[in-house]
């Protein structure tokens, strides 16, 4: 009993070295910075405690209303990239390796870029006199330029282009773990192809669609860049309202707590949906 303890308590220590780094990299680059913020975000000018700034989320509609809107983009966006996403990961589950290695790189390639020069690639492509515009002006299907940025739908074009690989990875995972024979069993009982995808790769597919959508609207509610090139002033989200908040009007409780709030609203709405779709039909999906 004696060497049992002694082997358990130095597979502890070790275990702890190993965590060690982790761990204050964690502290001091993510939960020192957030509590500082959190406490930053009850506190008035004089540095006393008030919730006021919270209060002030409540009770003005305006901050609701942007609040609704960085939800209604993310959503947006992630009914946009499950769309694209979900054939693409389809396409490299069934093909070969070589090929499959090309459409992974191809997919990853855009992001060794960086979001601000994609994001100006897409102004240039989406403007008045961008390219769209432009070809479909000269097809004389349009009299005007469509107005294609500094809204909501040039956000969630945006916002799609950064994190739709996130979709495809996610959701390419779980298809490759599906057993080929299943298909082979389905058809042999007479099951189509459409049948066999209902009862069969959606439903094993879940998991990653699932995961998919989690990092897409967190990503995208947290988003900062892409509404702030792409929206304009026309399109606040709350990830902006909070940088002004710090950065113009040195108002840093304010921003603090619209910061917290977002964080907040961010976890609740995703553990709301992982709790929905666990406890329903595809329950037995996620406790195999």
């Amino acid at each position: 009993m004696a060497a049992s303890s002694v082997t358990s308590k130095g597979s502890l220590r070790t275990a702890l070295l190993l965590l060690a780094p982790g761990l204050i990299v964690l502290l001091g680059a993510f939960l020192i910075p957030m509590l500082y913020i959190f406490l930053q975000s009850v506190q008035d000018e004089h540095q006393q405690f008030t919730l006021k700034n919270y209060l002030l989320f409540v009770q003005d509609p305006y901050y609701i209303g942007v609040l609704w809107r960085t939800i209604r983009v993310s959503l947006y966006t992630v009914i946009v990239a499950l769309v694209l996403a979900y054939p693409v990961a389809m396409f490299m589950a069934r093909t070969s390796g070589r090929l499959r290695g090309i459409v992974t790189f191809l997919i990853i390639s855009p992001h060794l870029i960086s979001v601000v020069i994609r994001n100006f690639g897409w102004v240039v492509i989406l403007g008045e006199k961008g390219w769209i515009n432009t070809t479909l002006m000269q097809l004389g299907l349009i009299d005007k330029p469509l107005r294609l940025l500094y809204n909501e739908l040039g956000v969630v074009i945006g916002l799609t282009d950064s994190f739709v690989v996130y979709m495809v990875l996610s959701i390419a995972t779980s298809l490759y773990a599906i057993d080929s024979s299943l298909y082979k069993a389905a058809g042999i009982l007479g099951a189509s192809r459409m049948r066999s995808f209902f009862t069969i790769t959606l439903p094993l597919s879940l998991p990653g669609m699932i995961a998919g959508i989690t990092l897409v609207f967190s990503l995208s509610m947290s988003a900062f860049v892409t509404p702030a090139l792409m929206g304009g002033t026309s399109v606040k989200v709350l990830p902006v309202i909070a940088y002004e908040k710090i950065m113009a009007t040195l108002n840093w409780p304010l921003g603090a707590a619209l910061s917290f709030l977002l964080l907040a609203s961010t976890y609740a709405l995703v553990a709301l949906f992982t709790k929905i779709i666990e406890t329903k039909r595809y329950k037995e999906v996620f406790s195999s």
